[in-house]
């Protein structure tokens, strides 16, 4: 017994640590912002399904919707997503990305929407959201499928508002941001059994872009 209950503190500790190197990870991003660099020369293929991807993002890239990125793991998502925001009206403004699926619900919601000082434990100085550092640029929810009811929630309101509060904060702030997601998940599925919300998922998937697999390209 003491010696599962010693791997599973081991594990645990292992578990924070990783947590705590991507929240400081992120917290790079909140000094600096992002621009992505230009990758339109990687960005290449000749089959008609990649012609097709390409002539899609170039037209979805000039608005200004939200926008959900479907594909399957490894697709080039990300990617997907950084030239949509460099070949924006948005390019010369931050480019923030968030891994949904590195960090736990409250670490997330803390990278997300910031917190003010002693919100909670350890909070010893006030942080901004990453959603504050992408104001006037874009916002990339990468693997958005993955998040729980409360984030789903809060991320509703930011998107029909373009406000929110930072956790134990009581102003609310305004923010002008274009939200890119994306997921290899079916979300509609999710949306069916209850998973996902409904109202977030066409609130997200305002414009979609399919990116196909590999074994098609």
């Amino acid at each position: 017994l003491q010696q599962r209950s010693a791997l599973f503190g081991k594990r645990l500790a292992i578990r924070k640590a990783r947590e705590h190197v991507a929240l400081m990870e992120r917290r790079n991003v909140l000094q600096d912002g992002y621009s992505p660099p230009d990758i339109r020369s990687a960005f290449v293929g000749t089959s008609p399904a990649f012609q097709d991807l390409q002539r899609k993002l170039t037209r979805i890239a000039r608005s200004d919707s939200s926008t959900l990125i479907l594909g399957e793991t490894g697709v080039g998502k990300e990617m997907v997503a950084t030239l949509l925001h460099a070949e924006s009206q948005r390019k010369d403004a931050p480019f923030v990305v968030v891994d949904c699926t590195a960090l736990d619900e409250e670490l997330l919601r803390s990278e997300l929407f910031g917190h003010e000082r002693g919100a909670f434990t350890g909070a010893t100085r006030q942080k901004h959201g990453l959603f504050e550092v992408a104001h006037g640029g874009t916002l990339f929810l990468d693997e958005v499928g993955d998040t729980s009811a409360e984030i789903q929630s809060k991320l509703l309101r930011v998107l029909e508002t373009g406000r929110f509060r930072r956790l134990g904060g009581n102003r609310e702030i305004h923010v002008d941001v274009r939200v890119v997601s994306a997921t290899n998940r079916d979300l509609e599925d999710a949306v069916r059994t209850g998973r996902f919300r409904e109202d977030l998922f066409f609130r997200l998937a305002t414009l979609s872009l399919k990116v196909p697999p590999l074994r098609e390209r």
